[in-house]
């Protein structure tokens, strides 16, 4: 461990270990001697994250009632009143580059606003998505420019959908129009990612796994750095790595249960949770992780993949999502949707709980993050990309003000919304993909 103990701590600190590295939340002791904590807010950490919720949604159960204050949630919403403060509602909004109208042109254009090339074969051509945009800028002063998260461990090969590749279902982020980037979808390889150190990935791997826990390389490093720190430094620590051991126990306890099982598992590797949730759960705590640590400040997650046959038993619906999202006007289909729909938005609301309670700096990690969460479709019975289900949260110390719909009168390009998440990260450009301009309504107070 290196760090400076006369007047402040690096920023960019990490504890090292037999294999592992482990990069450190914000400290009073990072701020310049003579700097208060606070001026800390007009230079905040800049984070963009992204998540995907495939396959669209009942507009009637997701759009919020009333005007442009997000007073009563809709039903799918309704988990985000803990912190609807920090999340805005942005109806209209949409996607014209997808069109004809297809499941991959969903995926891909959600963050490239990009037409895809119709092909079968490797002559695949988008866009460079929006978060790659961000990576190329704000993400080289990290460990990670950025990291590409999902739940699906398998990846679809060949024509997935009315003449395209399946490249386009499986990878949200494009570091080129050529260059599709996969997404891990795996507890323990993105554990291993955030905190391993050199090596191969067989041999960070063996590394960690020679300990009981990760934590265990630290203890003499731990022990001396504690012995440094004000209190309120030594609480944040302690808390990062209490999350930190939750994670690892997490991930282990997968793996135990997997190998114990004495049925065979064709569909999920070790150390993969059996049911959805408790994946998804340490799939967002590994983000609040690598936030925390800043070892990343751009992130993508996609909930599923489009098309997907997932059932979800654990909220009494044990049909396919796909063959419901083409539910023919049938209510009851309809509402077996929609709580698919509000189950995973009840997830990333927990999310959000956690990043407004990591304290950082004068704020909390959801005040330096700006998080959108949204489809590529509008109405998924007839693979519509207009009037799409998009909200964002967080970005209270960019000026972003929360607890409101904004209701646009005509559709307009979701890519404007890129564009603004964008300028508010410091990457500042004059056009993305089909832009028309910037949604100010986010940063604007509310009329009276």
């Amino acid at each position: 461990m290196s760090f400076i103990t006369k007047k402040f701590m690096p920023r960019r600190t990490f504890l090292r270990g037999m294999g592992a590295t482990m990069a450190l939340p914000l400290l009073e002791a990072m701020v310049p001697a003579a700097t208060p904590l606070a001026k800390t807010a007009a230079n905040p950490v800049r984070r963009l994250g992204f998540v995907f919720m495939p396959m669209g949604c009942d507009q009637s159960r997701w759009t919020p009632p009333g005007g442009t204050k997000l007073g009563e949630l809709s039903p799918i919403l309704s988990s985000l009143a803990p912190v609807k403060e920090h999340v805005t509602v942005i109806s209209n909004l949409e996607l014209q580059n997808a069109y004809p109208g297809s499941h991959a042109t969903s995926n891909s254009a959600f963050l490239s606003a990009a037409k895809a090339k119709l092909t079968e074969s490797t002559d695949y051509y988008l866009g460079t998505t929006v978060d790659q945009i961000a990576a190329q800028q704000i993400g080289q002063q990290t460990q990670l420019p950025s990291l590409e998260l999902s739940m699906d461990l398998l990846q679809l090969v060949g024509q997935c959908d009315n003449g395209y590749a399946c490249v386009y279902h499986n990878n949200l982020s494009w570091s080129s129009p050529t260059t599709p980037l996969p997404a891990e979808a795996h507890p323990r390889i993105v554990f291993e990612s955030l905190f391993g150190e050199g090596g191969s990935a067989a041999e960070r791997r063996a590394a960690l796994r020679k300990r009981a826990s990760l934590l265990d390389s630290f203890t003499d490093d731990l022990s001396r750095l504690k012995r440094e720190l004000g209190p309120g430094d030594r609480d944040r620590i302690g808390q990062y790595l209490d999350t930190v051991r939750e994670v690892e126990r997490r991930i282990q306890k997968a793996e135990a249960d997997v190998a114990n099982n004495p049925l065979p598992d064709l569909d999920r590797p070790v150390g993969v949770p059996a049911a959805y949730a408790d994946h998804a759960r340490l799939m967002f705590d590994l983000q609040v992780l690598a936030w925390q640590g800043d070892v990343t400040r751009v992130i993508t997650f996609q909930l599923a993949r489009e098309t997907s046959n997932r059932t979800y038993p654990e909220i009494g619906v044990p049909d396919p999502h796909h063959p419901l999202s083409h539910h023919g006007n049938d209510p009851a289909k309809i509402a077996r949707m929609s709580k698919i729909n509000q189950f995973h938005v009840s997830l990333f609301a927990e999310f959000l709980g956690k990043l407004k309670a990591t304290k950082e700096g004068n704020g909390t990690l959801l005040d330096h993050s700006l998080c959108l969460y949204g489809s590529g479709i509008g109405n998924p019975n007839v693979h519509d990309h207009s009037n799409l289900p998009i909200l964002v949260a967080g970005g209270a110390a960019g000026g972003m003000k929360g607890g409101r719909h904004i209701q646009y009168a005509k559709p307009t390009p979701l890519a404007n919304l890129h564009l603004t998440l964008l300028d508010k990260a410091g990457v500042h450009l004059d056009k993305f993909a089909d832009s028309t301009g910037k949604v100010d309504e986010l940063f604007e107070p509310l009329a009276v």
